[in-house]
């Protein structure tokens, strides 16, 4: 199982995966209570550390993203 490594691309494409569930990645991050700059930073790699990449692989997961890839 590969990694999908952290770029502008890889937001959109959880931006678009959350459109097509019905909610959208700032309504996932307001269920959850995670503030949507951390989202944001998780996914195009600017928070890069463990919790980070923790982050981006729940993202992808709730996204749907990974059945996808």
């Amino acid at each position: 199982m590969s990694t999908i490594e952290p770029s502008l691309a890889l937001l959109r494409r959880v931006r678009a995966a959350f459109i097509l569930q019905g909610t959208s990645l700032k309504g996932w991050c307001r269920e959850h209570d995670i503030h949507l700059s951390n989202a944001r930073n998780c996914l195009i790699g600017s928070w890069n550390g463990p919790a980070g990449k923790t982050m981006r692989q729940r993202l992808i997961k709730a996204s749907g993203l990974r059945e996808a890839a």
